[in-house]
């Protein structure tokens, strides 16, 4: 009986410093700042929730632990066995699943996503609105897609009516639906009385998505942002796309949106180099889509700012 009592107990405890561990490492993201590498800030009061329960519940398995509540485990008549099934070797492994990635977690320095991440998952060059809303459109009012009338925006309203479980969703997922062309149409047109755009971490996938929309309208206006430079295949060896990661939950969804930028200075520049630069917006055209182009003006290199991703403000 003793030994299993102390085997009991010691599973016990095992389990609570596991919890408080992985309590502790949330806190310790959460003061130190790197939280903002994985998460997105609306996503923090989830994090304050789980640290609490996770803190919660390791103090009730460490009590656990302590011979009296041995005792009353051990001695209750509801005909459990109270212990561990498997072998030694099948309970290390089933603890290192959980042990592993917490000191991992401790250990391994943080870092943020870069253009090696953005070779995998491909750039939006702009918002990548522009074609969606030509999916949008019958075929005779567009030459550059098939026929087809059902979009990702439907797809996932459907989805919601019927309440199937739903994947991640940004910006052009919504393109053409009420609300979602008035608030940016109202956007455009402060936009547009500004001499110079500068589009800044709050504002950039905003104004990505209105130059998407309005392009024709400010062909010729100035904008300024910052960025790091990644070099999409298949780019002209005088062009770079100014880039930042978006996130809209965590870094399992996030996208890359930049803005295609041209001139003979951009040669100098090696991907992952933040840079902030100043030109005149333009048109090209990219994989069969009219994108919006930046003939550069000016361009300085900068440091990395201190949160590196931008975030959508539309949901």
């Amino acid at each position: 009986m003793e030994e299993r009592d102390q085997e009991w107990g010691f599973h016990a405890f095992i389990r609570g410093i596991i919890l408080f561990g992985f309590s502790m490492l949330m806190l310790s993201m959460v003061m130190s700042g790197s939280i903002q590498y994985y998460i997105a800030p609306k996503m923090l009061p989830f994090i304050y929730f789980a640290m609490i329960v996770f803190l919660i519940l390791s103090v009730v398995q460490i009590l656990r632990s302590t011979p009296k509540a041995q005792e009353e485990e051990l001695e209750c008549d509801c005909g459990t066995a109270h212990q561990m099934p498997g072998n030694r070797g099948i309970k290390v492994l089933i603890y290192s699943l959980f042990i592993l990635p917490l000191l991992m977690g401790f250990v391994l320095p943080d870092k943020t996503l870069d253009s090696s991440v953005a070779m995998k998952r491909g750039v939006n060059l702009g918002s990548g609105v522009q074609s969606n809303l030509l999916a949008d459109r019958p075929a005779e009012e567009s030459d550059s897609v098939s026929s087809g009338t059902t979009t990702r925006a439907d797809e996932y309203l459907a989805k919601l009516e019927e309440g199937e479980p739903v994947e991640h969703y940004s910006v052009e997922d919504l393109a053409g639906r009420d609300g979602f062309d008035d608030y940016y149409s109202k956007l455009a047109q402060e936009l547009f009385e500004e001499e110079i755009i500068y589009i800044e971490d709050d504002n950039f996938l905003d104004v990505m998505t209105v130059l998407d929309m309005y392009l024709d309208e400010f062909q010729g206006k100035k904008v300024e942002l910052e960025g790091f430079v990644y070099r999409e295949p298949g780019v002209k060896t005088n062009e770079m796309v100014v880039a930042r990661f978006s996130m809209t939950c965590c870094t399992a969804d996030s996208s890359v949106y930049g803005l295609l930028s041209k001139g003979e200075e951009t040669k100098t520049y090696e991907n992952d180099t933040w840079v902030r630069v100043q030109g005149s917006i333009g048109r090209s055209e990219f994989g069969g889509w009219v994108i919006p182009l930046l003939q550069l003006e000016q361009i300085v290199e900068i440091e990395p700012p201190e949160n590196q991703y931008v975030y959508p403000s539309f949901f």
